[in-house]
């Protein structure tokens, strides 16, 4: 029985902890939302934020730019995040996360087979085809892992994780070679919308993620306490009332609904699903009923302070804000690597 089998069995002060933290992460959220929204090209001093004396021009820029952008950089965060910690929780495994089955470069495949063949598309079609084609190439690679990881009769964890490294080694393929035959303007927008950015931010594609993503985040929190039988094993999990199976299909339809409808309107954005869980767990504990909504809210957190210095510190111009957490991402990546082979780490 590993350390994290152990935490999660032992009688925990749940009750005791669980709110507390969440509020003081909340607390943070608030703040971060506060700042963001103050903090821009147009400065609103936090004094007129907080007393709604702003000016018409503050208002325009508040409710029509700022404000539908730093709720979506919320509705990701979360979405990520969350997604996160569930398939951590499902593979038992401390260095799994979104991408690991598939679902970014398939969505970033679709996209990339929009930008080359649709070429340029306007009305409503134009504002909403890549997040379109990135939804249906998530939805797809689910598809298309659900059907592989059935081939031995039964709903494989290890069937799903092969399939979904071949995934990505064969949408990362597709993307290179329609790469290669994008012309200059394909290319820019390919390669900006793989950066990541929530530049284009507006109140419709807040309201559509947020209507996926809630409720599918809703879904992985009440498998909280199945995901902590889980770790037990699947045949004790088995023998203590849990269908494994249907909890594996649940677990991989919401993340693929979560994190399909977040990189729809953002792009790839990496390592949130890997680093937030980590930091969450090192600070409260493996408990997924507390883990899960907690990274959702560090994840938010996380990804609107991100955001913002991605669009303040190289201002006039805007920084993807992909870069920024892969910069935080990939030494945390490296630092699991160390911890887990060296056997200090108790997943």
């Amino acid at each position: 029985m590993n350390l994290l089998t152990k935490q999660v069995t032992v009688s925990l002060p749940f009750f005791r902890l669980k709110f507390p933290a969440l509020l003081i992460l909340s607390f943070l959220l608030l703040l971060a939302l506060v700042l963001a929204s103050s903090i821009g090209a147009v400065s609103i001093p936090l004094s007129k934020l907080i007393t709604s004396d702003l000016t018409s021009q503050q208002q325009a820029v508040l409710f029509s730019i700022r404000l539908p952008r730093v709720l979506l950089a919320v509705i990701v965060g979360i979405a990520l995040a969350v997604s996160g910690a569930a398939l951590q929780g499902l593979f038992r495994n401390p260095l799994a996360d979104p991408g690991l089955i598939g679902i970014s470069t398939s969505s970033a495949l679709a996209v990339a087979i929009v930008i080359v063949f649709a070429g340029p598309l306007t009305g409503l079609l134009g504002l909403y085809s890549l997040s379109i084609a990135a939804f249906l190439g998530a939805t797809i690679a689910c598809l298309v892992i659900f059907r592989f990881a059935k081939l031995t009769g039964k709903f494989s964890v290890t069937y799903l994780l092969l399939t979904g490294i071949a995934l990505n080694a064969l949408c990362a393929a597709g993307v290179g070679f329609l790469t290669f035959l994008s012309n200059d303007e394909q290319l820019r927008t390919l390669t900006f919308w793989t950066m990541g950015s929530l530049g284009g931010a507006l109140w419709p594609s807040v309201i559509v993620a947020s209507t996926i993503v809630l409720p599918a985040s809703f879904i992985l929190i009440r498998s909280a306490r199945e995901l902590n039988l889980l770790l037990l094993g699947e045949n004790e999990a088995r023998y203590l009332g849990v269908d494994e199976e249907k909890l594996k299909r649940l677990i991989i339809i919401a993340t693929a609904l979560t994190v399909g409808a977040g990189i729809a309107v953002s792009g790839i954005i990496g390592f949130v699903g890997l680093v937030v869980p980590h930091l969450v767990r090192l600070l409260l504990g493996p408990d997924h009923r507390l883990l899960i909504p907690a990274s959702g809210i560090l994840g938010a957190a996380l990804l609107l302070v991100a955001d913002t210095l991605a669009r303040t510190i190289v201002a006039p111009a805007e920084m993807p804000v992909g870069i920024l957490t892969s910069l935080i991402g990939g030494p945390f990546f490296l630092w699991l690597l160390v911890k887990q082979y060296s056997g200090r780490f108790g997943l």
